[in-house]
């Protein structure tokens, strides 16, 4: 089993769509696949239309209490399963607090479903927090949404530096453009050549699209209710990237 967590720093910048998405397209490619909506917003759970609560709250089941698969709810996508938000969430960081190695908590919630699944995908909140540390115990690969503009990259080195400081060694990082809009010289320069930024980059770009923003109206992935729009496409093909990059590590 995999783990991939979808994060930034910052908010507005595509993650719950990246992870809806992904996690959509790695079900219709066959692999097992769970989503852990850890955002108390609920949005990802809101999209795949499952209530966001979870029985017993979030301080259970990060302490065992509730048994993981007592509360993973069935999507209407074959091999798409979902570990709802729960508004409870938002304590999330006092509960690790109170338990013993608070990092490794969230791994440990996940770790008895490694013969249900092939990948765990994460959508995580905006934050520098200890679920945030957790969370980079418990994910072997970071995928991070930038938009392309000077405070986007400057966010992304400072989760470079707090991964670097906090973060296991065998962590990998995956960012990658999004939201980007070819009508801006900025957007167009710095997506031209990806690979500049950094060998980690994916040389996939998502672009801005209304059609992602009607995920909401739809409460679908895109690639269920608009497959064959552009903005679907790019989804495909960060997927496809992501998982030859699963592969090789």
């Amino acid at each position: 089993m995999r783990t991939v967590a979808v994060y930034n720093l910052k908010g507005g910048v595509g993650k719950t769509a990246t992870a809806v998405n992904l996690g959509f397209l790695a079900a219709q490619d066959g692999r097992r696949t769970l989503l852990w909506d850890l955002d108390p917003q609920g949005a990802a759970s809101f999209y795949l239309r499952v209530k966001p609560k979870v029985k017993g709250g979030g301080r259970n089941l990060v302490k065992g209490r509730t048994a993981v698969d007592e509360v993973i709810r069935t999507t209407a996508y074959p091999g798409l399963d979902l570990l709802p938000a729960d508004f409870s969430y938002r304590g999330l960081d006092l509960d690790l607090n109170d338990a013993k190695k608070p990092t490794r908590q969230l791994a440990r919630t996940i770790e008895p479903l490694g013969t249900r699944y092939d990948l765990v995908m994460l959508d995580c909140p905006p934050s520098v927090s200890l679920v945030s540390e957790a969370v980079l115990r418990a994910a072997d690969l970071l995928l991070i949404p930038v938009i392309p503009t000077t405070l986007s990259l400057r966010t992304l080195r400072q989760i470079e530096e707090f991964v670097a400081e906090r973060g296991p060694k065998k962590l990998r990082l995956a960012p990658f453009f999004c939201q980007v809009d070819v009508r801006k010289r900025l957007h167009r320069e710095l997506t031209a050549v990806p690979e500049l930024q950094g060998e980690a980059f994916f040389r996939t770009v998502i672009p801005s699209a209304s059609v992602v923003e009607r995920m909401g109206i739809e409460r679908a992935p895109l690639p269920a209710f608009a497959p064959s729009a552009p903005a679907a496409g790019a989804y495909a093909a960060l997927w496809r990237e992501l998982a030859t990059r699963l592969e090789t590590m």
